[in-house]
């Protein structure tokens, strides 16, 4: 099953709140765009962004004539597309190695998405390196295990409670000596606070920078799709923290609110790399924003 085929049948909580509006042929009015516009904040648009959509929709019909749900639902599309389009979806892995950081809370699905990441990686051809830094929460190392036997690829730990930055450095002495292309670390997802998250991801930061100068690398937050506009938030507080260069939505076949993709992309500039679809080793898909929008409207 393909991305469209997948994003459709996981978006379907999504677009059944909003595709009645756009069945039937008739002339819109105002109260079509209110409509829409409830409806977009519904699915976790947010206000601001809803609004903004519409408004700069409503230009767009007043110019072209578009008068039918079937038009006004394909400039919809332009704008949304266009709202997603803030930067590259590919992943930059150009050096060997190449490193990916993965970050987030816990219980978004960050140990998921990266055994899923490494799997799609190692399909690929590419000799994968699992770096287990998320040394805080208790058998957080050995649920990466399962994932890396499941991928079959190499996984670098130490004990419960070691140093992060201790961890990442011996995961790249690894990848250096084995050959590996690809080193994703995984990440605390919480610690006492915000201070401490900072200080250990710039430790990790300088560790990977020090020891592989010039290294592509990509700084990946994963954001559970069924938190809405709390998932934003988060965002905000990792860009700051972190310099998230892409965002991991999860769990979109289990929300109602699959907009949030898109008030992220557009609160964070940041583009929207892959998704999340399901359980499956293979449900997390690069991101396609015409596609994307297509199965949400």
């Amino acid at each position: 099953m393909g991305f469209f085929e997948k994003i459709k049948n996981g978006l379907s909580k999504t677009r059944n709140a909003l595709s009645g509006l756009f069945a039937g042929e008739y002339e819109v009015d105002d109260e079509f765009y209110e409509e829409l516009e409830e409806r977009l904040i519904l699915a976790d648009l947010g206000v601001e962004l809803a609004t903004r959509s519409v408004e700069e929709l409503r230009k767009v019909a007043y110019d072209k004539m578009y008068t039918t749900p079937t038009k006004v639902r394909g400039g919809l599309a332009d704008i949304l597309t266009g709202t997603l389009d803030v930067g590259d979806p590919e992943l930059k892995l150009s050096t060997r190695p190449s490193v990916i950081l993965v970050i987030g809370v816990n219980g978004v699905g960050k140990t998921t998405t990266i055994g899923k990441l490494a799997n799609q990686l190692a399909g690929e051809g590419k000799r994968v390196l699992l770096c287990a830094a998320d040394t805080f929460r208790a058998a957080a190392a050995d649920q990466l295990e399962i994932w890396a036997n499941r991928a079959d690829v190499e996984l670098v730990r130490q004990h419960e409670g070691a140093d992060p930055a201790s961890v990442v450095f011996d995961g790249i002495s690894a990848a250096k000596a084995r050959g590996a292309d690809v080193i994703i670390i995984d990440t605390a997802g919480r610690l006492h606070n915000k201070a401490n998250l900072m200080n250990e991801l710039g430790k990790i930061s300088r560790v990977v920078d020090r020891e592989l100068p010039g290294a592509a690398k990509e700084v990946l937050l994963v954001l559970d799709a069924t938190t809405g506009q709390n998932g934003l938030i988060q965002a905000k507080q990792f860009q700051q923290i972190a310099g998230v260069t892409g965002i991991v939505l999860t769990k979109l076949d289990g929300t109602a609110k699959g907009g949030i993709v898109i008030a992220v992309a557009d609160a964070l500039q940041i583009p929207v790399k892959y998704v999340g679809v399901g359980e499956g080793i293979d449900d997390l898909m690069p991101f396609n924003a015409r596609e994307f929008v297509e199965a949400l409207i």
